[in-house]
């Protein structure tokens, strides 16, 4: 009996052996699954009912004297706001739940202070209008004359080429010499218009296309179209390594709790879909090319870095990260992404319109270099 159970345990021991051995020798088999699929368990924020967009920004101050009042007579029921957005479609929902929230709507001559108030139809509204007294028209921003690159432009839409070095609109550290006021100085008719007419933004050491409206009408259907996500924006961006797959990047963006001039792939963020695809490979680096889905602040760079390939000469989300980059690369003196191609809708008259603009000459001297490299290796 006792010699039996010896036996056993040897025998035991032995199986256990054999199989750690055959484990060791033998190449780590991981649960195959879609690359993205760490993206897409991350917990996410309910998507917004309104989206955050520049037009959240506006400062509509009370210009009471100014103001001009209007009486409408619901024609439907449904939410507040979005009666009105239909009665009123020149100020966009966005706006109106500004007015609502301030004491600007009475229904039935009682003020009501909750964009989603029922209304049931054939109440008396009378909507007190903010002329929009933007900063620019209580010449808190300046008008400066600067070069800017048009590429093209009518009475309602303005779209330009920015060169990477431009601010686009004034903030701590940045008063002077934007976008914003390049374009007062462009035509007065910025002067009339919530943040000139600038409807989104590209960063600082970012280049390429950018829509500015010309008019409220024009102001307010492209906000819609951002909100609705049909304006299309395509971006060349230079990363570090190579990104092992093509495909979406669908992780929540929000500002770093650790850097605040830094934004993160956080829960707590809002919704951000970057897709992305592999152009060309380089030694140490790669072009690809990005579509944004959403607009938030820094959302390629964030999305490229999370991804661990963030952007050549980006020292922000570098973050102390080493690369072994060739030597055009480690001295690229900005972030390597460029706006390349924008379309949308036109807000008047309803064409499908697109622009496409090369990188500039840092940025392809850079792409030209990368190239010369990988041929010669």
């Amino acid at each position: 009996m006792c010699a039996g159970m010896i036996t056993g345990w040897y025998e035991a021991c032995f199986l256990r052996n054999k199989r750690g051995i055959e484990a060791r020798n033998s190449p780590k088999k991981w649960p195959e699954r879609p690359e993205n699929d760490r993206l897409r368990t991350m917990k996410t924020q309910p998507y917004p009912e309104d989206i955050d967009t520049p037009e959240a920004f506006d400062d509509l101050e009370d210009n009471s004297g100014d103001d001009i009042t209007l009486e409408l007579v619901a024609t439907q029921g449904g939410r507040l706001d979005q009666v009105l957005a239909d009665m009123i479609p020149e100020h966009s929902r966005n706006r109106l739940q500004q007015w609502i929230k301030a004491g600007r709507i009475l229904v039935d001559g009682k003020p009501v202070l909750e964009p989603k108030h029922k209304i049931y139809g054939s109440e008396n509204l009378s909507v007190r209008v903010d002329q929009v007294q933007t900063e620019a028209q209580a010449g808190t921003f300046l008008p400066e004359p600067m070069d800017l690159h048009v590429v093209y432009e009518d009475e309602h839409i303005l779209v330009i080429n920015k060169p990477a070095g431009l601010v686009v609109h004034p903030a701590a550290g940045n008063w002077q010499g934007t976008l914003l006021n390049g374009l007062l100085a462009y035509d007065p008719v910025f002067t009339h218009l919530p943040r000139a007419g600038i409807v989104h933004r590209l960063d600082k050491d970012t280049s390429g296309l950018m829509v500015v409206a010309k008019t409220l009408t024009a102001h307010t259907h492209l906000v819609r179209q951002l909100q609705a996500r049909t304006v299309k924006r395509l971006y060349r961006a230079v990363v570090c390594g190579v990104p092992r797959v093509d495909g979406t990047v669908n992780a929540p963006i929000g500002r770093d709790q650790r850097l605040r001039t830094r934004m993160s792939v956080t829960s707590q963020g809002k919704e951000a879909i970057t897709h992305y695809r592999l152009l060309e490979m380089y030694p140490g680096c790669s072009l690809v090319e990005c579509v944004l889905e959403t607009g938030r602040t820094h959302q390629i760079r964030v999305h490229m870095g999370f991804l661990g390939n963030p952007l050549v000469g980006d020292i922000t989300y570098i973050a102390g990260r080493r690369y072994p980059l060739p030597e055009p690369a480690a001295n690229f003196q900005r972030q390597a992404l460029h706006a390349r191609q924008l379309g949308l809708i036109h807000p008047v008259t309803g064409e499908a319109m697109k622009w496409t603009v090369q990188p500039p000459p840092d940025m392809a001297d850079l792409i030209n270099d990368l190239r010369d490299l990988a041929d010669n290796a």
